[in-house]
């Protein structure tokens, strides 16, 4: 397939102005797609654009991620129904910086022909001024033609800043500039993002009689309707500090069966064939989880690393009963309280453990896991405790600091699905 076709395919397509096929197939080309400061890391609905532009890149064409100094300053309406805080030119830095790094691990920035191109909109924008700016581009395109988008249309009622409505001719002209400068004729984004993306096209076409296209990729959305990139814990990120490797592997491991069939198809690089493959043994036995797990394993490589999705998926075994004490040791606090989440907790003093707790106490007396010392000493002669996943032989064991999972907690378990969390103060 060519790329058309692969990203008609994948479902990658919302609009696309007309000619843009055409383009593709006729020359090389190089396709922009802009990415929003407002955070210091990326999240996975930036995947979206982002594999936009792998594949502009993968089918020989040449990709330039624009991250936006500039565009960041003034805030994007589209798709918000109320104004944006402005930030700080300190905390913007801060935040491209950030986003320059990830975008790294997507593109091939040393290709020997046609290399990623990174540019900065604030390099052309500080020395444009006011004046010169209305001037030279305000007066190209009408308060009608900017009136007519629906990132504009969707807030007269309840009220929108000079700062936002002028948003899209600011985009407009990163457009210009770069066709102007680097050649560039196609701008790519997500669906929302067509009014802005257009006006670019709209301002090379007035003041340069040039030809330049737009492609928009749908926003993806749930099958319950909700959100797609939340978590119960809120966006899912980029960044491994922000969001865990083990988190983001969860995040598509749970993904609901009606989402993953286009999910597969958006996210992955996989072929055709052995997507449909995929689909077609996920629909035999859909709880087997195969499209889920694929999609999981394939993501967490791509942003994290090969060791970072091996870490997760032996987190993950945990709660299955296929992970060892050494396992355990290595995960850490933050990948075990989420695997743990809303598990019973007690806490005991550190002294308790100098100079050793015994078992009774630690399942009984000291935490309540177990009603009495009774049921412990049966639990534990049927050979159903364990402590840190490591089965408990006698009720005269004992435990001490040595023993503690980042130096802080002890994991007792009754039987495959009963767990309690010690947390040693």
């Amino acid at each position: 397939m060519g790329l058309f076709e692969e990203l008609e395919w994948r479902g990658l397509i919302h609009d696309v102005m007309p000619g843009t096929k055409e383009q593709l197939e006729k020359e090389v080309t190089k396709g922009y797609v802009g990415f929003d400061p407002t955070a210091d890391s990326l999240h996975i609905g930036n995947l979206v654009p982002i594999t936009l532009l792998m594949h502009l890149q993968r089918a020989g064409h040449q990709p330039i991620a624009l991250v936006g100094g500039a565009t960041g300053m003034v805030g994007d309406p589209s798709g918000k129904s109320e104004e944006r805080k402005l930030l700080t030119v300190e905390a913007i830095e801060h935040n491209l910086n950030c986003q320059k790094k990830q975008l790294e691990k997507f593109l091939d920035f040393n290709h020997p022909e046609r290399p990623a191109i990174m540019v900065n909109n604030y390099d052309w924008f500080k020395e444009f001024g006011f004046l010169q700016f209305i001037r030279e581009v305000g007066k190209h395109i009408s308060v009608n033609y900017m009136m007519a988008k629906d990132s504009v249309k969707n807030r007269l009622e309840g009220g929108m800043s000079f700062t936002e409505f002028s948003y899209q001719l600011i985009q407009g002209y990163d457009f210009l500039h770069l066709y102007e400068t680097q050649g560039c004729k196609l701008q790519m984004g997500g669906s929302d993002q067509w009014g802005n993306i257009t006006t670019g096209t709209e301002l090379i076409r007035r003041m340069r009689q040039g030809e330049a296209f737009a492609l928009t990729a749908p926003l993806i959305r749930k099958a319950d309707g909700g959100k797609f990139g939340k978590s119960e814990k809120g966006n899912v990120w980029l960044d491994a500090e922000k969001t865990s490797p083990y988190e983001f592997y969860q995040f598509w491991i749970n993904a609901a069966d009606e989402d993953v069939v286009n999910y597969i198809k958006v996210f992955s690089f996989k072929e055709r064939a052995e997507i449909e493959q995929l689909i077609e043994e996920h629909e035999k036995a859909p709880h087997l989880r195969v499209l889920q797990k694929s999609l999981a394993e394939e993501l967490t490589e791509r942003v994290h690393s090969k060791q970072d999705l091996e870490t997760a998926i032996e987190a993950s075994n945990i709660l299955f009963g296929k992970a060892t004490s050494d396992t355990l040791k290595r995960i850490s606090e933050r990948d075990f309280l989420s695997i743990f989440d809303g598990v019973p907790t007690a806490e005991i003093a550190k002294s308790e453990l100098t100079d050793g707790i015994g078992i009774l106490d630690l399942l009984a007396n000291k935490t309540g896991f177990l009603q009495s010392n009774g049921e412990a000493r049966r639990a534990i002669k049927e050979n159903s405790i364990s402590v840190n996943k490591e089965k408990v032989t006698g009720d005269t064991q004992t435990f001490n600091n040595n023993d503690l999972l980042n130096e802080r907690y002890l994991l007792l378990q009754r039987g495959k699905k009963k767990y309690f969390i010690v947390r040693v103060v």
